[in-house]
């Protein structure tokens, strides 16, 4: 019974006939939807021999699902995402199958192992940790035989309850307001009455200290910096730090190698330059800072510099803490003409400030800075944008992907034809802002097919509407090999020279229907035409520890035109995975050093983090500062913007990193997928 999925399909057709007319062949947001992701189940046994069993299907990016529930039935389930359904099952172990659907009808499949059993749980083991990056959290795990699910108890004073259930195998992760010792419960439970209890009690730890050191600073110029703490440059001599009058323990130590104080119970720290002549920072722009404090620290620290020769002080708050991981604070030299500071030529005394006594306070990175006093010449904009655009047709889909198999076929990035359910001449077009030369009339193509046997069929046409819409001949040719680079040749002879062909159609197998699946989808590159169409950007792009890169046909055009876009995944890995887009020529800065992008985000308040390397390899490399900006809206296209003041222009950045939520795993969801764009600078 799946009818609730063929009603969705159905209402989606109508509205797409209402909306469009005859000569709007193109489905472009419906076809580049994603799959539905993290497809699975939680399980409810009902505890009394029964065998009844409540399932509730989940995945990112599905509305509908079909539950086949593995023990011979004949007809499946479907239901709306949030729903569950029941089904009563004998004893024994059954493979429950989830099929997944997203608006546009396309599914994702997953198969979980169910275990109903009258027996009650036996050898019930669990697994306790203290998270390593992420501050009084615990991860619980648990195995049983016999065993479908399994609850955990926190051991809070007044909290009764389990705080949260899982399938046996599965993993819980849960955060304590305050760390110290809990009596914690774990309960495995199955389709009898009786269960398997483990109870222990487990000493839940804060992270009270970074567990890396601070980002590197970009090189400057020593004119260009006076430090006051910090290992890449050459620091002043401060000749009282701590002063005796400084309410604050202070620990010079390190974190992985790197220099780093550690402020305990800071009301405020005080230090002297020097009483005689101080320090002069009136030409400086900036002032950084770099702190960590402890996750769940809500606290407002304060810089204030002092002129005991002339006079006078002044303060800029670095605003509310932000812990768990390292903040870098960059704050405008304008902001201390206010007050009674007569100048800034001679600081004697600079103090860090906490408006309420802070625990714990690592420093690291202290100095002031100005813009480059060497010359600038220009930035890369980095758009995502080919030459050509992509558009598709009743069931077609086209995007530019990163190569999934260079055996045959080097080039960095191809385009995907998919082939989904629609009509038998579902296809996709490749539109350039010229027009074709087809005075050699033989076309070649590198083609990479799931099966020999696969027709393509290309034609060119002009850009009028279609049904009015002027072509050229039909030309088909057939794969020979499977799951390999090939190339295809395609005879125009023939062809007007004297219509203005900007469009090239391509068709997987003309009059048969696709389905989407992985045989009806097929790769593209190097079509040599003129221009030849090779599907490469200027740029190459690359991700590190879970993060996940590629350049697809914008999903959501508005608010952004853009035909092609850069998604950006962060999987399961570390917490700082990120992506890479590394050009062939250095970046260079001259309208501007704030760079902006347009960011698609699922939720607001997710942090983007970009910086600029060099080409050296990992651990050398050298760096500009990590740039973070903020969404402000969800589902939505906004501009970003990242101030790179003082960036180093002598260093040849040729890396631009973009790390989204630094300090947090992802786990590959939609709610750790971004879409960025026209990446440029002012």
């Amino acid at each position: 019974m799946k009818k609730l999925k063929t009603i969705y399909k159905a209402l989606i057709i109508l509205l797409m006939i209402n909306a469009c007319t005859e000569d709007d062949r193109s489905l472009d947001f419906l076809d580049n939807i994603a799959a539905p992701a993290n497809v699975a189940a939680a399980y409810s046994v009902t505890q009394d021999n029964s065998g009844l069993v409540t399932i509730t299907p989940t995945a990112d990016g599905a509305i509908s699902f079909d539950i086949t529930f593995g023990d011979g039935t004949a007809e499946s389930e479907s239901m709306e995402a949030g729903q569950s359904v029941q089904h009563t099952y004998e004893e024994g172990t059954y493979q429950v199958t989830i099929e997944a659907y997203n608006t546009n009808g396309d599914s994702t499949v997953a198969t979980q192992e169910l275990v109903v059993s009258f027996q009650a749980p036996q050898n019930l083991e669990v697994t306790l940790e203290n998270d390593s990056s992420k501050s009084k959290q615990v991860n619980v795990t648990a195995t049983a035989e016999f065993a479908t699910t399994f609850e955990f108890y926190s051991g809070e004073t007044g909290v009764d309850q389990p705080v949260a259930t899982a399938n046996i195998g599965e993993a819980i992760a849960y955060q304590y307001a305050t760390a110290g010792t809990y009596a914690v419960k774990v309960v495995a439970k199955g389709a009898a009455a009786e269960t398997a209890e483990f109870t222990t009690d487990f000493e839940v730890t804060e992270i009270l200290a970074p567990t890396n050191a601070a980002i590197t600073p970009p090189s400057r110029d020593a004119a260009d910096v006076v430090s006051i703490f910090s290992d890449a440059y050459t620091n002043v001599t401060l000749n009282e730090l701590p002063t005796d009058w400084s309410l604050s323990s202070f620990e010079a130590t390190t974190i992985n190698g790197n220099n780093v104080w550690l402020l305990t119970n800071l009301d405020f720290l005080g230090m002297v330059t020097n009483y005689d002549a101080g320090i002069d920072v009136s030409s400086m722009e900036k002032l950084h800072i770099d702190y960590w404090v402890p996750d769940g620290v809500e606290n407002e620290l304060i810089v204030k510099i002092v002129n005991t020769v002339d006079g006078g002080e002044d303060e800029e708050s670095l605003g509310a803490t932000v812990g768990g991981s390292w903040q870098s604070i960059d704050l405008d030299m304008t902001g201390f003409d206010g007050g009674n500071l007569a100048n800034k030529t001679k600081i004697t005394q600079i103090l860090i400030d906490a408006v309420d006594t802070e625990g714990v306070v690592y420093v690291d990175n202290f100095y002031f800075y100005k813009e480059s006093t060497t010359p600038v010449s220009g930035v890369t904009p980095i758009t995502f944008e080919t030459d050509y655009e992509l558009s598709s047709f009743d069931g077609g889909a086209a995007s530019v992907i990163a190569n999934p198999d260079t055996n045959g076929n080097t080039s960095s990035s191809v385009l995907e034809l998919v082939k989904n359910a629609g009509q038998p001449w579902a296809g996709s077009k490749i539109t350039i802002p010229t027009t074709f030369d087809v005075s050699n009339t033989t076309v070649t193509a590198k083609v990479w097919s799931p099966r020999a046997g696969l027709n393509l069929l290309l034609k060119f046409e002009d850009a009028t509407p279609w049904p009015n819409t002027v072509a050229s001949a039909e030309i088909t040719a057939t794969t020979t090999g499977a799951n390999a680079w090939e190339e295809l040749t395609f005879d125009f002879s023939g062809i007007s020279t004297t219509v203005d062909f900007n469009n090239l159609v391509l068709i997987m197998d003309n009059g048969t229907e696709g389905d989407g699946s992985a045989n009806y989808t097929i790769y593209l590159d190097d079509i040599s035409s003129t221009p030849i169409l090779d599907f490469e950007p200027d740029f190459e792009l690359s991700s590190f520890d879970g993060g996940a890169i590629s350049v697809i046909a914008n999903p959501d055009t508005n608010g952004n035109t853009s035909a092609m876009v850069a998604e950006l995944v962060k999987n399961a890995g570390q917490p700082w995975a990120g992506s890479k887009i590394t050009v062939p020529s250095p970046f260079t800065f001259t309208n501007g050093t704030s760079v902006k992008v347009k960011v698609w985000s699922p939720r607001a308040g997710l942090n983007l983090l970009l910086k600029f390397e060099d080409a050296t390899a990992w651990p050398n490399t050298i760096a500009s500062a990590e740039i973070t900006a903020t969404t402000t809206t969800a589902n939505a296209w906004e501009e970003l913007t990242f101030d790179f003041s003082g960036i180093s222009t002598s260093i040849d950045f040729t890396n631009l990193v973009l790390i989204m939520d630094n300090g947090t795993e992802g786990d590959g969801s939609a709610n750790y997928t971004i879409y960025l764009d026209d990446i440029s600078q002012f």
